[in-house]
């Protein structure tokens, strides 16, 4: 599984540090005097980031998001801004909006509609032109999608959220400043923290881990383990903040450099079909797809997948050898202090099922989970979640 040759693609410079948003305006200054400037309402730091901009000769059109990326929100865009003079785009705000960003910064110089470059529902054309320039600037710890290649986009016709991909949509500059973090509630400090866990939980077990990613993982699974509970009862500790935002970032370079698995197999069609958070479906599966993929592994008897999810138990639970199931007990009480819901409270019940299990077996994600996983066992999946 785990090969001596990869690749490796990330944006061409990575900023991190508390406070680090002051420095935006040098990097946009790389790329032109004008932009497009897309953000959440909630984001409170914009009029300072906006400020530093034009007290560098810099002016942005501000663009002001909501809810999940759609075909036709993106789509709208993409036929407002193509024609109009934007010497790069900046996003601020948590993975609905950088992904947005990306998505966006790609249709304005290309020809043709978004689902020309869909995966699975689209036509899944490369891109032609290179994209805007992008700077991306994360305010939850979080998606890590800063540094990765897809914009996920919700295409209603269908009920599933698939992805636009190309290597030449990883952001340009990827400013991560943990600061932007400590004014998320609670909720979204566990539902996106989850996403950052296990966004290096999957790609250390996937079909397409490597030596590279397996040093980002090795450095993230502990520390997140270790941290998310700390930032979820301390909100302003700044280590912590800190620290979260570094295992997103690592599990945006993991991901995008090796694969997910079954957790995001499932949380993309998931999310499609239901107005749930996607770091809330991903926390209610993971107990569950982990004792799976445990039973899987065990059974084609592949000892080095047995050592990895051992090894996951070990880091975790902070013991020197325990089995790997004792990590599925964890999980699950990490969850309840998360105050993370089962997914019947969230309205996903079983006459829901199938259509879910054959969305999430095409998915492109679930194409990465270490083992083979049938219909049903994603159904068994689904009954203990």
């Amino acid at each position: 599984m785990v090969e001596n040759k990869f690749s490796f693609a990330t944006a061409d410079t990575i900023i991190f540090g508390w406070g680090e948003r002051h420095t935006v305006s040098q990097y946009a200054a790389k790329f032109g005097s004008h932009g497009l400037l897309l953000h959440s309402r909630s984001v409170k730091e914009i009029p300072e980031i906006v400020e530093t901009l034009h007290r560098s000769g810099i002016s942005v059109t501000q663009q002001v998001l909501t809810g999940e990326p759609t075909d036709e929100k993106v789509s709208t865009l993409a036929d407002s801004y193509r024609d109009q003079q934007i010497d790069f785009i900046i996003g601020v705000g948590g993975g609905s909006v950088l992904d947005t960003g990306k998505a966006l910064s790609a249709l304005v110089t290309n020809h043709g509609t978004l689902l020309d470059y869909l995966e699975v529902v689209g036509r899944g054309l490369p891109l032609q032109n290179p994209p805007c320039p992008y700077i991306a600037l994360p305010t939850t710890a979080g998606t890590g999608t800063e540094v990765t290649k897809n914009a996920v986009i919700k295409v209603t016709s269908k009920n599933v959220k698939v992805s636009m991909r190309n290597a030449a949509m990883i952001p340009d500059i990827a400013l991560i400043d943990p600061e932007l973090t400590v004014s998320l509630p609670p909720t979204i400090t566990a539902s996106t923290g989850m996403d950052a866990f296990i966004q290096v939980l999957e790609p250390y077990c996937s079909r397409n881990a490597n030596k590279m990613v397996d040093m980002f993982c090795r450095e993230g699974i502990p520390l997140a383990a270790k941290t998310l509970p700390i930032v979820y009862h301390n909100p302003t500790d700044e280590k912590s903040r800190t620290m979260m935002a570094w295992v997103s970032l690592l599990g945006g370079l993991s991901l995008a450099n090796a694969k997910l698995g079954a957790v995001h197999g499932f949380a993309g069609p998931i999310g499609g079909m239901f107005d749930v958070p996607h770091g809330v479906i991903c926390a209610c599966l993971l107990p569950q797809v982990f004792k799976k993929n445990i039973v899987k592994v065990q059974e084609c008897g592949d000892e080095n997948l047995v050592k990895r999810f051992n090894q996951i138990a070990a880091w975790v639970l902070g013991e020197d050898n325990p089995s790997a199931p004792k990590a599925v007990e964890w999980f699950i009480a990490l969850n309840e202090e998360l105050s993370i819901p089962k997914l019947g409270q969230l309205g996903i019940k079983e006459p829901n099922f199938d259509a879910i299990i054959e969305k999430s077996l095409v998915s492109s994600s679930m194409k990465g989970n270490p083992v083979l996983l049938d219909a049903a066992d994603l159904r068994e999946i689904l009954l203990n979640s």
